[in-house]
C-alpha cells in the first residue's frame, strides 16, 4: 500500500496514472473490475432544488459530512484509482476518499455534469414549462451525448483498473444515464433513486457491465439486492 500523502490533491484533465495512483500495483488481466460510482456530496444548489449543470458551487456543511462518510466507507478498500468530474463539488467529495486510500484524484472532463446552458440555476419544472422535453432544447446538452461521453470514460477507467477497484465521482444526471445504459431494468431515468453522498456498485467482467446495487448509504451493506 502506498503511504497516504499529507494532503490529497487533484490532477486536472490527465487520466494517465502516475506513481502512487495504482500504476505500480500488480494488474490482474481478465479479472473482475469493481467500480464504486459515487454521487458527490450536497451543495446549496442541491438543497434548493435547481439544476446545477456546469455551475460550480462548493459542498455545504451536509455535503462535507457526506464526503467524510464516503471516505470512511470506501477509502479503506484496496483502491487502484479515484477519478472525478472536474467540478468542485465532485473533486471535494473525491479528495477525502483518495487521501484515506493513499492516492491522488484524477479528473476526467467526460464525467462532468450535464450542460444545461442558460437554464442552469433554474428549477427543472420551470425549464420543462418553457422548453418541454430537455432533449428538444437546442441549448441543453442531449442525454445521448452525456451518456456516450460518460460511458467511454467509465470504460477507460475499467480498463486501467482491470482486475482491481476504482472510485468514480460524478453527478446525478450522468449516473442515472449510465445505470440505464448498463441495465435495461433501470432505463426509467426519473425512477432511479440517486441521493447526494451515496454510491452505486458496478462490476466489469469480460466485455460486460453489471449493476450490483444502487444508491447505497455509506456504512450500510453495499452488495444487497437492488431495490427500486
Amino acid at each position: 500500500m502506498v503511504r497516504a500523502p499529507k494532503a490529497a490533491r487533484s490532477r486536472d484533465g490527465d487520466d494517465r496514472p502516475e506513481a502512487g495512483t495504482g500504476a505500480d500495483r500488480v494488474s490482474k488481466p481478465g479479472g473482475t473490475t469493481r467500480i464504486y460510482l459515487v454521487r458527490h456530496g450536497r451543495t446549496g444548489l442541491n438543497a434548493s432544488g435547481v439544476l446545477r449543470g456546469h455551475l460550480d458551487p462548493p459542498l455545504d456543511a451536509v455535503g462535507n459530512i457526506q464526503a467524510i462518510r464516503l471516505a470512511v466507507a470506501l477509502g479503506g478498500l484496496d483502491l487502484d484509482f479515484v477519478v472525478s468530474s472536474p467540478l468542485r463539488r465532485a473533486v471535494s467529495t473525491a479528495l477525502p476518499i483518495a487521501e484515506r486510500a493513499g492516492l491522488v484524484v484524477t479528473t476526467d472532463k467526460r464525467l462532468i455534469d450535464r450542460d444545461y446552458g442558460p437554464w442552469a440555476g433554474t428549477s427543472l419544472e420551470a425549464v420543462i414549462g418553457k422548453v418541454g422535453d430537455l432533449d428538444t432544447a437546442s441549448d441543453i446538452e442531449k442525454s445521448s451525448t452525456v451518456c456516450t461521453r460518460a460511458y467511454l470514460a467509465l470504460s477507460d477507467i475499467a480498463q486501467r483498473a482491470e482486475g482491481g477497484t476504482a472510485v468514480v465521482v460524478s453527478h446525478d444526471a450522468v449516473i442515472r444515464l449510465l445505470l440505464g445504459a448498463i441495465d435495461p431494468e433501470l432505463s426509467a431515468f426519473s425512477a432511479i433513486p440517486q441521493e447526494t453522498g451515496r454510491f452505486n456498485v458496478l462490476e466489469h467482467r469480460g466485455n460486460a457491465w453489471f449493476v450490483l446495487s444502487i444508491n447505497n448509504k455509506p456504512g450500510e451493506q453495499s452488495d444487497k439486492p437492488r431495490l427500486l
